[in-house]
């Protein structure tokens, strides 16, 4: 099991570059933005790969309702990221029909971004079987131990059905540590548990009490103990519920450090 560090999309350059630093030192295999209406997870991406030169650089993820490949096709050319740093998470977000999207999507991503590994976003069976038969990463999101359990057996049965290896399996935990950890999981979570469809139903497959789904610590020991439950995952990425700022980011950081 590895560990990524994940922040949100528009985090300050002067802060995003020097958290890529930081979680280089303490050892992260990768550290990621999510993308969202509001900023571009790579233009995030471009600040990390300038304080940090070896660390791996994932978008986790940008939904294909809002940008066509040939755009993210673009926005790659333009920040001049390294194509082999790079894990490229990508969903439906809000499409009525997101198997099929993703079905039809896959072929146009796999020609206008050559050289780029692709991760699909997956939460129920049929798309992680789908994740693990046919993508380069499935990429997990509110999930509770248990649950990434069994949505990896999904992703593994879909590669065994078409004769592959199973590719890693990612994932973002969201983590809060110190005073008002439970208070910070809490309000993330409200946000998602009523977003979209796919949400919904994800949160009541998932039948757990609100606010409990992720790590809300009181210290790093607790933190640690927590995402080590996350055994079903090849690579945690410690999602930060922090303010924006470089003293409380990298406080995370530490806290949730591989090997910490």
């Amino acid at each position: 099991m590895s560990r990524g560090f994940g922040v949100a999309a528009g985090l300050d350059p002067g802060v995003a570059s020097p958290l890529a630093g930081r979680c280089q030192e303490l050892g992260y295999a990768s550290i990621w933005s999510n993308d969202h209406p509001g900023a571009k997870g790579l233009d995030t991406l471009a600040d990390f790969a300038r304080g940090a030169d070896r660390i791996e650089l994932g978008v986790g993820v940008i939904a294909l309702d809002r940008h066509e490949p040939a755009a993210i096709a673009a926005d790659l050319e333009r920040t001049g990221l390294d194509r082999e740093r790079i894990w490229l998470g990508v969903g439906a977000g809000f499409t009525k029909k997101p198997l099929t999207t993703m079905r039809e999507a896959l072929p146009t991503l796999r020609e206008q971004l050559p050289g780029v590994r692709l991760v699909l976003a997956a939460m129920g069976p049929k798309m992680c079987a789908f994740a693990g038969a046919e993508w380069d990463g499935v990429f997990f999101n509110w999930m509770t131990p248990e649950y990434a359990q069994v949505a990896r057996e999904h992703a593994e049965a879909g590669a065994a059905d078409a004769g592959r290896e199973p590719p890693p399996v990612m994932g973002y935990v969201r983590t809060a540590v110190g005073s008002g950890s439970e208070r910070r999981l809490a309000k993330e979570e409200a946000f998602y548990r009523d977003l979209h469809k796919g949400y919904r139903d994800h949160f009541d497959r998932l039948g757990e009490p609100e606010g409990t789904v992720g790590v809300a610590a009181e210290n790093a020991g607790e933190a640690q103990t927590e995402l080590s439950r996350y055994r079903a995952l090849d690579t945690v990425v410690v999602r930060a519920l922090a303010s924006a700022t470089i003293e409380d980011m990298s406080a995370v950081a530490e806290a949730a450090a591989p090997g910490a």
